[in-house]
């Protein structure tokens, strides 16, 4: 994939910053912080400045999404004549506020087509492959989300119930958690949170996996601490965060992605009974899209 551009580095740093360790962190800090600087220096320098190592500037300068530190400095030069110029400021990764429509467009399209090839990527087959099996022999499943999260488990709880699934997706975290004392052994409960920490998500799945349901959790944060109840996780990336598309926002994306393969996965294990399903509720709500009866 291309690397960031230059105006997208804050952004990077902010989003990756919690995954990296303390040494890594301050290198990212440094140069967000002050790029102009940090570009006059040499991989040496930046490590004696940062406290590190030039093995881990290097290191960060990957993780950033640049081949190494040399790429990293030219962006970093770049930012700050940006900066020096004074480019109009961002309103999203590398959209500008006197962007015109068109260019927003394109932008935003380039960079929800990356967000998507992240995380068809680094998603994990197995892991995707041992939950659909078990979604497609549940009696029962729960979907956990808050905010925008659970409109992503909304979705997947409207496919699931159209091939004949018996599925749930509570907006409110207390109702999440009652439903989730309900469930047992052959039950699924999936968790959403992009940052894999989040208290309303976590409990209700905590509580179905004490009960012996099968576990999925869809994540950004592997490492999370979604990840200690579930079963299985599936990974997800996001679009670059800014002020106005945060993190939670921004992988949005990736998530229905996940979601998608979640369901297309349980359609083919439960054919006989899917298609036949599908045909029904198509059928039922046929009359409502013809024109002819809604004069």
């Amino acid at each position: 994939s291309q690397p960031p551009a230059p105006g997208a580095l804050a952004a990077k740093v902010r989003t990756l910053a919690p995954s990296m360790t303390r040494s890594m962190q301050r290198v990212a800090e440094a140069v967000a912080a002050d790029p102009a600087s940090c570009a006059a220096l040499t991989v040496t320098g930046l490590a004696e400045r940062t406290g590190t190592s030039e093995a881990t500037v290097v290191r960060t300068s990957r993780l950033l999404g640049y081949p190494g530190y040399r790429d990293l400095r030219l962006a970093l030069a770049a930012l700050a004549a940006q900066q020096a110029a004074g480019r109009a400021p961002a309103v999203t990764a590398d959209i500008a506020v006197d962007d015109p429509i068109a260019d927003v467009v394109a932008k935003l399209a380039q960079e929800e087509q990356q967000c998507l090839a992240d995380t068809a990527a680094g998603l994990d087959t197995a892991q995707l492959d041992a939950a659909v099996s078990a979604l497609a022999t549940a009696r029962r499943i729960d979907v956990y989300g808050i905010g925008a999260s659970n409109l992503v488990g909304q979705d997947l709880v409207q496919k699931l119930l159209r091939i004949g699934l018996v599925a749930h997706a509570p907006a409110d975290p207390h109702l999440a958690v009652t439903n989730a004392v309900q469930l047992r052994s052959g039950d699924v409960a999936i968790a959403i949170t992009h940052s894999g920490g989040t208290t309303d998500v976590i409990e209700p799945l905590r509580v179905a996996f004490e009960r012996g349901a099968t576990t999925v959790a869809i994540t950004g944060r592997p490492d999370g601490g979604v990840a200690q109840y579930a079963d299985h996780v599936l990974t997800t990336s996001s679009a670059r965060e800014s002020e106005l598309r945060p993190a939670a926002m921004s992988s949005r994306t990736s998530q229905l992605l996940v979601v998608d393969c979640l369901f297309v996965g349980v359609a083919q294990r439960t054919y006989e009974t899917a298609a036949p399903a599908l045909s029904a509720s198509y059928e039922a709500l046929a009359h409502r899209h013809d024109s002819r009866t809604n004069r």
